[in-house]
Parts: structure tokens; C-alpha cells; sequence
């Protein structure tokens, strides 16, 4: 059963990940308060010194400045000894450096932990999305998202957002204190502010937009490097290098124009900011001179001023930037939404754990896969606990299907019948449990990057060398394994490539085995190995499973000639059912395959 993951706006999405983050977060800014507050005082200070310590102006500071000039002996003590101003300067810049560091520390601090958790909980949901959801996705993509997405609004929460919260605080303070100077020169460094944030909103959608078709084009181009890759034993074997490169040259360079189209869009934009910033740095200083020349306003007051409108310049270029690249986190969060709000494969409410040892059934079932006909027409058979049951049919007649229904990697729709095991429909089995009790093998294996050992113990962590040595045996692997230079400790390379494909699915068979499931599934997991060992693993396996259902999938006759029943699909309709006497002794496709292969094999 699926249940629909509500999507949740950005900020939702962006605090649900913040959780045991905040702190960090709250404790930066608040070191960046201090940050602010104490970079504050050094222009008063140096309005006192030009103004009331070098000059003859009366004293005109705040008053936390007035007590601390009292407390130092006055202005007359200050007249006489520079090296105390000088001092002051110096112990509120190390006060500043430590503010400035509390405030890194817990940036880092938050920004670890934040990018931590999105990556776990991305990780955990798309363990829990259902199979078909993997199918319908390019797995290069879904690494983007989770890469080079996630960085994007790791950057945009860390630095970008911060920075506004502490550009909005310097805002506030910076113009408190330019305003109590000179309230004429404040209107005209106010003028820019709104500018900038009015050409960067127009600005904003038009980036939003380049943005999103940059980092699409870098789905695209992971997808194809990550195919490559897995598949160079494919492209080196068919000689496919200059088409692989020739391909992935293409989609890089057309991913490297769009980059370029949104560079120039960028340029223009942070250009347009460097011109409104110098002629508001140009307008402050030429109308501050006249101001001071006419003496409606001190040199030291002037000075002060423009060292806050310094402060001011960057930020103010920097809260511009911030609303553009707020485009590209838009993006990012919403590339990251689409993984957390896809539906998340869940039982039925009071899911069951039944003993799964009894006979399995299809009834009537019919499935199609999204988009496409049926693969599965009206399918009705029974499978006795304990028995072997094979099933026979050409490529794409639905066999493997079967399989996923059985073990609800596809769920049936209602009304399209129903696949029991002991009577109990494996809707209303719990997911685990039924998957824990169906041992699969597919066609092809995938081996993870570790030992031959480890791959086959991955089941249960506490398994012994005892039990992975047996499943090893049984699978006719042992052998072949115990030969190598390292023996079970041999590291198998990624997707097993030092394996050969028959030690790769006998190796698969042996983990199967290690799990010790009631029911187990060979989908033409044979395919690869030489017939005398496809009769040696099915002679073990009878004489080892006794007790176990045993469901073989296979194109090769002799593979299935001794099972207690053999099913024959075509084209998602069940054509004929019976034993391999039965089958061979009435016309139909079973005869026919049978006749051809036996007759190809007299001929070899």
C-alpha cells in the first residue's frame, strides 16, 4: 500500500531539516550581533578623536562612549595619552575577532549538522519509495539531486540566509547611528537600498529560470557518466569509446552553454550593482565635503560616516546577490521536495506476519505497468507448499512479473485479482516479512563492492564462515572460490567485475540461500552457468531445501524437466500447466522448445 507524502512548502522543508540545528544557528547570530555591535563603536572613536580630542568640538558620543571617556579621566585625559584610544581600538577589534570566530564555529556546526540530516533523511525515504518509483527515475539524477542540489541549499542556508540576517541587522544599526549625524546624507545613502532590491526581484525570475535548466542538463550529464561507468565492460567489449565520448561531449557542451548564457545574465547583474554602488560611494563623499565645507557637518562626523557607509556598500551589493541566488535555491529545495514528498511505500493499516509456508495462488490477475498494455492477462495457478514450480515463456511474456507481484515490488490494483500465500493476500502481508521469507535471484546479480565473504553473509551480520561455506557448497561455488589468492576474503569489484558471470550468480545463489526463506525465486538465475553445474546446483538444492517451494525461471528445458509442475506463459496468458510428461506428450509451445533444444543439443 502507498500513501500519498503531503509536499510541503520550502520553509516547511527547509525547517524540518534544520532540526538539531537551530542552536548552532541561533548562537551565530547572535555572535553576529555582537560582531556588528562592537565594529560599531571604532567610527565613534574616531569621531571623538578628530572632533573633541584633536579638534575643540564639544563631545557628542553615545552615552555607553561618554561613561567609558568619564571613567578613562575625561577628554582632557585622553588629549594628553592617544596610546588609550589606540588601546580601545585594539581591545574592541580582538572583541570583534572572538565574536567573529563563536560566530564561524557555529555556522560550521549548523551547517554540518544541517547538511547531515538531508542527507540522511533523503537517504532513508528513498530506501522506503517503492520500486517503481526507481524505475521511472534515472539514478544519475537522483544523485544530482542528492549532491550538488543539497550543497545548493547548504550554501543558500549557511551563507546566503545568514548573510541576510546579519546584513539586516547592520542595516538597522548602521543607519540608526547615520541618521543621528546626519540625517541629509542618511536619505541619500538610503536611496540605493531599495534600487538594488528592485532591479534584483527583476532579475530574480528571469535567473530562476537559467538556473533550472543548468541544473536539469547536470542531471542529464551525471546520468550518462554514471551509465558509462557501470556499463564500461559493454562499451570497451562493442568497441563504443568515441560514441560514448562523442555523446558525452554533446550533452556537456550543452551544458556548458547554458552556463555561459546564465554567467552573462549574472554579469550583467552583479555589473549593474558595482555601478549603482560607486555612485552612491560617489554621491556620499562629494555631498558630505559640501556639507563640511558650510559646517553643517564635522570632519569627524564625516569620517565616522563614511566609514558606515563602507560597512554598508558590500552588504548592501551582497543582499542583492542573495535575492538572485535565492533563484538557484528555489530550484535546488524544490529538486530535494520532489524526493521527500514522492509517495513512500507503506503497509496496509493492521498488516499481517503470517506463517508464509503454505500454497501460493494467483487468481485472475491482470497487470499493466504505468503506461503500458497488460502484461498479465487473466493469470490464474496454484503453487503447492514445499514443491518445485517452474515457469517457461518467451522474453517480455510477464514471468518476471509474476515475481514482483509475489513479492510486492508491484502492488495488484483492486480489481485486478489477487496473489495469496497460505490464503492471506500479500497486500495485507507486512512488506518485510513477506520479503524476508521470498528469497530472490535474478538473471543478473548485483555484488556490492566487498569481499566474496561478505557479499554472500550480507543477509544476517552475525553469520559465521560455517553457514556462508555451506550456502557457498550448495551453490557449487566453493570451490571456485577457495581457489583465489585471498579465498571468501577476495574483494569483488564493483557490480562483482573480477567474477565471472557464472561465479557471480552462484555467488548470488549462495546469499540467497544464507537467508533461509521458505519460499525462493530463481529467475533465470541458471542462465550463465554450463549445464552439468546447472545439474549439480538443482540436484543440492533438492536434496537441501526439502521443505522449501521452490519457484525456477528459465528458458533451458533441462532446467525445468524435473519440477513437480511447469508452467508455460505467452504473451501474459497462461497457455499450458502440467509436468514435463504431461507437457511433451500434447502439442503446444512447451513441445516445441523442446524439440528444438533437444535437437540442438544432439547436434552440438
Amino acid at each position: 500500500m502507498k500513501t500519498q507524502s503531503k509536499k510541503m512548502s520550502r520553509a516547511d522543508l527547509i525547517f524540518l531539516f534544520l532540526r538539531g540545528s537551530k542552536r548552532y544557528y541561533l548562537f551565530a547570530v547572535l555572535a553576529s550581533l555582537m560582531v556588528t555591535l562592537t565594529e560599531m563603536i571604532t567610527p565613534q572613536i574616531i569621531k571623538l578623536t578628530v572632533d573633541s580630542v584633536i579638534g575643540s568640538e564639544p563631545m557628542n558620543v553615545p552615552g555607553f562612549l561618554r561613561v567609558a571617556i568619564e571613567w578613562a579621566g575625561g577628554v582632557e585625559a585622553l588629549k594628553g595619552n592617544l596610546a588609550l584610544i589606540a588601546a580601545a581600538v585594539v581591545l574592541i577589534a580582538v572583541f570583534t575577532g572572538l565574536f567573529r570566530y563563536l560566530n564561524m564555529v557555529n555556522i560550521t556546526k549548523g551547517a554540518e549538522t544541517f547538511t547531515c540530516r538531508i542527507r540522511n533523511m533523503l537517504f532513508a525515504h528513498i530506501q522506503r519509495l517503492p520500486f517503481a518509483w526507481h524505475m521511472k527515475n534515472q539514478t544519475g539524477d537522483i544523485i544530482q539531486r542528492c549532491t550538488s542540489d543539497v550543497e545548493t541549499v547548504r550554501n543558500f542556508v549557511t551563507d546566503q540566509f545568514m548573510n541576510v540576517i546579519r546584513i539586516s541587522i547592520l542595516l538597522a544599526l548602521s543607519l540608526s547611528f547615520m541618521i543621528s549625524m546626519n540625517l541629509k546624507l542618511s536619505v541619500v545613502a538610503m536611496v540605493s537600498i531599495p534600487i538594488i532590491i528592485l532591479y534584483s526581484l527583476i532579475f530574480h525570475r528571469k535567473i530562476s529560470d537559467r538556473f533550472t535548466e543548468c541544473d536539469e542538463s547536470e542531471g542529464v550529464l551525471s546520468t550518462i557518466a554514471q551509465e558509462n561507468l557501470t556499463g564500461v565492460r559493454v562499451v570497451r567489449a562493442f568497441g563504443r569509446e568515441k560514441y560514448e565520448k562523442d555523446r558525452f561531449e554533446a550533452q556537456n557542451n550543452i551544458y556548458t552553454n547554458l552556463w555561459m548564457k546564465l554567467c552573462k545574465l549574472l554579469s550583467l547583474f552583479w555589473g549593474a550593482g558595482d555601478l549603482v554602488s560607486c555612485l552612491q560611494v560617489m554621491l556620499i563623499i562629494v555631498i558630505g565635503s559640501v556639507l563640511c565645507v558650510r559646517g553643517e557637518m564635522t570632519a569627524g562626523a564625516f569620517i565616522a560616516f563614511i566609514s558606515y557607509n563602507a560597512m554598508l556598500t558590500w552588504p548592501v551589493r551582497q543582499l542583492g546577490r542573495v535575492i538572485a541566488d535565492m533563484s538557484k535555491a528555489g530550484v535546488s529545495i524544490d529538486r530535494i521536495n520532489y524526493i521527500m514528498s514522492s509517495e513512500e511505500e507503506q503497509d496496509r493499516p493492521g498488516a499481517l506476519e503470517p506463517d508464509l509456508r503454505g500454497d501460493i495462488a494467483f487468481e485472475n490477475v491482470t497487470f499493466a505497468y504505468e503506461g503500458s498494455d497488460p502484461v498479465l492477462k487473466n493469470v490464474s495457478f496454484r503453487i503447492p507448499a514445499g514443491s518445485t514450480f517452474a515457469i517457461l515463456g518467451s522474453t517480455s511474456s510477464g514471468k518476471s512479473t509474476l515475481m514482483y507481484l509475489m513479492n510486492r515490488l508491484y502492488d495488484v490494483e483492486e480489481g485486478c485479482g489477487r496473489v495469496t500465500i497460505g490464503g492471506v493476500d500479500v497486500r495485507d502481508i507486512k512488506a518485510s516479512h513477506l520479503r524476508k521469507n521470498i528469497g530472490m535471484c535474478l538473471q543478473e546479480p548485483f555484488l556490492f563492492s566487498r569481499t566474496i565473504g561478505e557479499n554472500i553473509g550480507i543477509t544476517a551480520h552475525d553469520m559465521d564462515m560455517g553457514e556462508i561455506r555451506r550456502a557457498a557448497s550448495i551453490a557449487c561455488v566453493d570451490e571456485a572460490i577457495t581457489e583465489f589468492t585471498h579465498g571468501y576474503d577476495t574483494m569483488v569489484g564493483e557490480r562483482g567485475v573480477t567474477l565471472s558471470g557464472g561465479q557471480k550468480q552462484r555467488t548470488a545463489i549462495a546469499r540467497m540461500l544464507t537467508q533461509r526463506s521458505p519460499i525462493m525465486v530463481f529467475d533465470d538465475s541458471l542462465s550463465a552457468v554450463d549445464a552439468d553445474t546447472d545439474l549439480k546446483i538443482r540436484t543440492q538444492l533438492k536434496t537441501n531445501l526439502s521443505g522449501s517451494t521452490v519457484i525456477l525461471i528459465s528458458h533451458r528445458i533441462t532446467t525445468l524437466m524435473s519440477a513437480d509442475c511447469i508452467l508455460v506463459l505467452d504473451k501474459g496468458e497462461v497457455k499450458q500447466i502440467g509436468t514435463h510428461q504431461e507437457l511433451i506428450a500434447q502439442e503446444g509451445i512447451y513441445r516445441s522448445i523442446y524439440e528444438m533444444q533437444m535437437s540442438n543439443e544432439v547436434s552440438a
